[in-house]
This record gives structure tokens, sequence and C-alpha cells, in this order.
């Protein structure tokens, strides 16, 4: 198989991050044992690459947190959610009364039970408040 250089320079990124698949190493490795021009530029800029790359200074597990970090969120957003919508149903219940067959009144269960239909939306609207900061809290981008 002929290999042009332009494939290896394709390559390379990919080599020079770890990346590669086996076959992939071993193919731009011999193609570097045949260009040692090629072989000897890719020495020098890699080392003058390493030597301007300042050490991180993130923590390693920097990701799992975040991971982590997020799927907490994203567990308390999905609760109050379900738990706002239930709430709020609540407070918005009606009560129908039939008589003969036909519906004769229609209202909000608020007239009949005012504190615990009042306390279910007072509930309601905690629940919204808290999904909509968590909510912003997963949209943040960092600036």
């Amino acid at each position: 198989m002929n290999v042009t250089r332009d494939v290896i320079l394709d390559l390379l990124p990919v080599y020079l991050a770890g990346e590669a698949s086996p076959a992939s190493r071993a193919l731009v490795e011999e193609y570097l044992k045949q260009d040692p021009e090629l072989a000897q530029r890719i020495r020098l800029r890699w080392a003058e690459s390493l030597a301007q790359a300042a050490p991180s200074g993130l923590p390693p597990d920097l990701e799992l947190r975040s991971l982590k970090r997020t799927r907490r969120i994203l567990f308390w957003q999905r609760w109050t959610f379900a738990m706002a919508i239930a709430f709020t149903a609540v407070a918005l219940s009606v009560g129908i009364s039939f008589e003969h067959g036909r519906v004769t009144e229609v209202h909000f269960m608020l007239r009949d039970y005012p504190l615990g239909v009042g306390a279910c939306l007072i509930v309601a609207l905690f629940c919204w408040a808290i999904y909509y900061i968590l909510r912003r809290r997963l949209r943040a981008t960092p600036g």
C-alpha cells in the first residue's frame, strides 16, 4: 500500500494525542522511519509545544465532579417539576355537581377548602420557583 505524506500529516494530530488505533500508530511510525526529515521536524515541534504548554491548574477529577453535580441538579429539577405540577393540579381542581344527569354547578375547590387548597398553591409556587432556579443554574455558561 502506498501511503502519501499528506495522509501521514492528517494522522499526526491523532497519533501525537495518543488516540490513534494500533494500526494507525504502526503506519505513522513506519512512515517516519522512512522519512527522517519529517520525523525530525515533528520531534522539534512536539518539544516546542510541550515546553510552551503550561500545566493545567485544574484538579484531575474535575470532570467527574462536574458530571455528578449536574446529575444531582437534574435529579432535583425533575422532582421539583413533578411536585410543582402535582400541587398546581390539586390547587386548580374543580368540583362538579350533577342532578338528573345534568351539570348543575362547576366551581374551584378553593371555595370549599380555602386553607388546604391555599397551602397546595403556596407549595406549588415554591416548587416552581425552585425548578426555575435549578433550570437557570444548568443553563449558566462560564464567562
